[in-house]
């Protein structure tokens, strides 16, 4: 008995030591965008495109660069609360830049601490160093905000955030959806959806733990609020022509003259800002898809 006991021991400790490996947040470079002189204006087009003021923005605010944070996002697995992002004090003021990358490209706070994937770092673990550090200049500029943070609402035993660290082995994948060389106005277009517009976050179905199903990729899901179905937007789903698309996502009007609804019009006010051929892009994408 002693000698199982003993076992019994050593193989939890070594479990626990597994565990703590595996689990570990994703180290700290120091490299980010080495040499590149950042351009502000880039940073607000991918602020746009990434769709950062659509949760950051304090609900029902009509100022949409103050990022005080606050929108409530319920899950089966709690309510999360968007954070402040300002650069003050209560948001990301004492950041330096390769923290900021951190926490975007890999979901780990300056802290150290995993965070909850609410924040679709599964997209954008896809962003270029240069867009990442480009961003970063850019939300120095916009206003600060004193609003502190709420907490999420979540439970055991998700509030175990060391947790996060297997759910990221399985689910964050380095490598696109779209497969293969593509030409250039298709690369931008993966660029823009699978990457910094996290399209993917809404109208691709997850598994019972929240990653997406990526065989399933855009074909649609259930509306977290319990209300309806996000839509398929592959061309088995959407039959509009690339121009209808690009037409949309600049104007909010659909081929039979609807117009946009629910969160979504924030979407197609965001890519609105961008240039008509990263619209472009985004419709040649779709009607790539399968």
């Amino acid at each position: 008995m002693r000698r199982f006991l003993i076992s019994v021991c050593l193989l939890a400790v070594i479990g626990l030591g597994v565990f703590w490996v595996l689990t570990r947040p994703a180290p700290l470079r120091a490299d980010v965008a080495a040499g590149h002189t950042v351009d502000a204006d880039n940073g607000a087009g991918v602020f746009h495109a990434g769709g950062c003021a659509s949760c950051h923005a304090a609900p029902e605010s009509e100022d949409k660069l103050t990022l005080a944070g606050g929108e409530a996002f319920a899950s089966p697995f709690g309510t999360f609360h968007a954070p402040n992002i300002s650069p003050g004090p209560q948001g990301i003021g004492g950041w330096d830049l390769p923290a900021f990358a951190r926490a975007v490209t890999r979901g780990v706070s300056p802290e150290g601490q995993h965070y909850y994937p609410a924040f679709p770092y599964t997209a954008y673990v896809h962003m270029t160093d240069t867009d990442v550090a480009d961003l970063f200049a850019y939300m120095q500029t916009l206003p600060v905000s004193d609003t502190p943070s709420k907490p999420h609402d979540v439970g055991f035993p998700f509030n175990i955030r060391r947790g996060l660290g297997l759910w990221k082995l399985l689910y964050v994948h380095e490598d696109y959806v779209m497969a293969g060389d593509l030409d250039d106005e298709l690369a931008r277009g993966r660029y823009l959806v699978e990457a910094l517009g996290h399209c993917g976050e809404c109208h691709t179905p997850r598994g019972p733990l929240g990653g997406l199903e990526r065989d399933a990729w855009l074909t649609g899901a259930p509306n977290p609020s319990g209300k309806g179905r996000i839509p398929n937007i592959t061309p088995g789903g959407l039959d509009w022509s690339a121009t209808d698309i690009a037409y949309y996502l600049q104007s909010g009007l659909t081929p039979d003259y609807d117009s946009v609804g629910g969160s979504m019009a924030s979407v197609v006010q965001n890519l609105a800002q961008l240039p008509e051929d990263d619209r472009a892009a985004i419709a040649a994408y779709l009607k790539a898809l399968p």
